[in-house]
């Protein structure tokens, strides 16, 4: 499953970018509030916004303080999926069932140098792990090949039933490195510059999906 970062997109046509890319699961809204991660995008306004014309389920990632006060109104806001970081979280089964309550899945986020075992505790409570295989806050960079450990446990966990999860991965996927993420058991792939880089965005999904899928095969 292949969800298109709309970090990658042009912010000044968000509605025609996020109609480019029809043939995906889930479009990816990250949301950075500049103390969290040094950066700062989109919040829940613009999020109403691409979720009123989006052609696909939103998976609305925030890389944010206090995800306690905010992840509740992303999903009555109507996200498929709402992400929070480990890091970030006092509380992580709380929040997970607050945005439960709130009608989303509930996912969380692990940054390249959290241990996945530091929270093997709490993931029973989520519906989505997202392994972060760069360091959250910029999009276009390098994918950190190190965290497919996590991933390969996350995924032994889900195959023995320990744990139901989709199993996400952002970060530095493209077409070099989607093969080596799908093999260690990536469920969801975000893709940014990969996509929204590419002169048809809808045949750059395709192009990945299938990637993604002779890997898993293989």
């Amino acid at each position: 499953m292949i969800a298109p970062s709309l970090l990658s997109a042009d912010f000044a046509r968000l509605a025609e970018e996020t109609a480019r890319i029809t043939g995906a699961d889930w479009l990816h809204f990250d949301v950075m509030d500049a103390h969290f991660v040094p950066n700062l995008t989109f919040g829940l306004p613009v999020m109403q916004a691409v979720q009123a014309v989006s052609p696909v389920p939103l998976d609305c990632h925030l890389m944010i303080e206090n995800p306690e006060r905010w992840a509740p109104g992303y999903a009555e806001a109507g996200a498929r999926n709402v992400t929070v970081h480990a890091e970030a979280c006092a509380d992580p089964r709380a929040v997970a069932r607050d945005i439960r309550a709130a009608g989303a899945l509930a996912g969380l986020a692990i940054k390249p140098g959290t241990p996945l075992e530091d929270y093997l505790d709490v993931l029973p409570d989520f519906d989505t792990l997202l392994v972060m295989s760069v360091e959250p806050g910029f999009g276009g960079q390098s994918f950190i090949a190190d965290v497919l450990a996590k991933v390969r446990t996350a995924r032994r966990l889900v195959d023995t039933g320990e744990l139901t999860l989709i199993v996400e991965i952002d970060g530095g996927i493209n077409a070099d490195t989607i093969e080596q993420a799908a093999e260690a058991g990536v469920d969801m792939f975000v893709a940014g510059s990969a996509v929204y880089g590419a002169d048809d965005p809808a045949t750059a999904i395709a192009a990945l999906q299938e990637q993604a899928a002779a890997a898993m095969q293989g």
